[in-house]
């Protein structure tokens, strides 16, 4: 393999694969509000927030962690503003301290806050203007949680750098992932050069699915799966998944490894990889080599889908998985094509509607979506170019599923965002 290309693989594994302390969105609005506290150098006493409507999707349903079970914008603010760390990024609320509760939900109560949407052309796009006395302070993040664009104080420029699009260095080029070498890079990377972020992954994000699974969070999809259908290394692919979101998406105070922005997407594609892994008695060698596989590829569909969409991100990861466990049973090239194909076919069109409860259900549908990707492939069995979105080549099926998500679901993101803030009715 070129040696460019490996240290791409690399760069994007570590980039990608981060640890999160809660919903990604909210705690990426934690983040710039503690960012714009420290800017500013006081507690504001007025506070603006101009937010992209896909953030705001993302927000507006799910519990803020380590806020006594508060919900939505304002309150994420509150957190990263009356006790965040902001150089802790998406890890900013990790410090809050019992009795720092109280204070957040005085300060929502005696506080202005103003939210508007935005219209810029960033579909992930975070702007505060906090104010205290006659100071202010400016922060704004776009394109990814934590890309910093922004900071400014009574309009003095403290720091600015270019939106991601406007930046890509060699190792950021996204163009450089295919399905091929992507396992290639997984039969001969050196695992000393992976092994501490995947690590990390296999211990955050079972440590969340165990407590899904013995706490009560959500709708308690990963409990409902096993207690309905048992503990077949199929269903508990599926149960850990959804369990590790059910607690995510309510609150629960443990931090996740995500993949491409997302927590949800990060557990969907590796917890059915580590369960697959641990049923079948392989290596760990051989798990983080499947994990490599399952983490790539959904990057790879990630990129061309973007950061937000109405396009369920779950479902990328899904395929993710899938390749994973594939490749656990031996697969290579051909077989995992294959299977991603598959589960593309079967679930695409799942559509997104924020962050919330139900997310743990899709995750099991997406789960379940790779997995007989698998099954199709072992027995010989696929879907060809022709069968509505699919066509000839994984890699044109791809490109496929991105535009589709990208540009052709674009109507539909609008119509989800006005059905949510409650100006649309069917």
């Amino acid at each position: 393999m070129q040696q460019q290309i490996y240290n791409a693989y690399v760069q994007f594994l570590n980039k990608e694969l981060v640890p999160a302390m809660g919903c990604t969105e909210p705690i990426a609005i934690a983040y710039a509000a503690a960012l714009a506290r420290q800017t500013l150098g006081a507690m504001p006493t007025k506070v603006e927030m101009f937010i992209s409507p896909n953030v705001i999707k993302n927000v507006k349903c799910v519990v803020v962690p380590y806020t006594g079970g508060l919900r939505g914008i304002s309150a994420a603010a509150a957190a990263g503003i009356v006790a965040g760390d902001a150089n802790a990024k998406l890890e900013v609320l990790s410090a809050v301290q019992e009795d720092d509760i109280p204070k957040m939900q005085a300060y929502l109560k005696q506080t202005e806050f103003i939210l508007e949407p935005t219209e810029s052309n960033q579909v992930l796009d975070i702007c505060f203007c906090v104010h205290h006395e006659q100071d202010q302070a400016y922060v704004r993040i776009a394109g990814h949680h934590t890309h910093i664009v922004r900071i400014a104080k009574n309009g003095e420029m403290l720091f600015e750098q270019p939106l991601l699009t406007e930046q890509l260095t060699p190792e950021d080029d996204r163009s450089l992932l295919s399905i091929e070498q992507i396992v290639e890079f997984a039969d001969c990377v050196n695992i000393d050069d992976v092994k501490e972020v995947l690590d990390r992954q296999i211990a955050c994000n079972t440590a969340i699915a165990e407590e899904g699974l013995t706490g009560h969070w959500g709708a308690a999809i990963g409990r409902v799966l096993m207690d309905a259908y048992g503990n077949s290394v199929h269903n508990k692919a599926k149960a850990y998944a959804a369990a590790g979101s059910d607690a995510r998406m309510s609150g629960g105070e443990l931090p996740v490894v995500i993949n491409s922005g997302s927590g949800n997407q990060g557990m969907t594609t590796s917890l059915p990889v580590i369960v697959y892994a641990r049923e079948m008695g392989v290596s760990d060698e051989m798990l983080y080599r499947a994990l490599v596989v399952a983490n790539l590829v959904t990057i790879h569909l990630k990129t061309g889908i973007g950061r937000l969409s109405a396009y369920c991100g779950v479902t990328s990861a899904g395929c993710g998985a899938g390749a994973g466990v594939s490749y656990l049973h031996g697969g290579k090239y051909d077989a995992i094509a294959h299977t991603i194909v598959n589960a593309i076919a079967i679930n695409s069109g799942m559509i997104c509607d924020g962050a919330k409860a139900s997310c743990a259900g899709k995750i099991a549908s997406a789960v379940e979506a790779g997995l007989l990707g698998v099954q199709m492939q072992l027995h010989n069995e696929q879907f060809y170019g022709g069968d509505g979105i699919i066509v000839k080549g994984v890699e044109n099926t791809i490109r496929n599923i991105g535009y589709l998500a990208r540009v052709g679901m674009k109507k539909t993101d609008e119509e989800i965002i006005q059905m949510m803030i409650g100006k649309t009715q069917g």
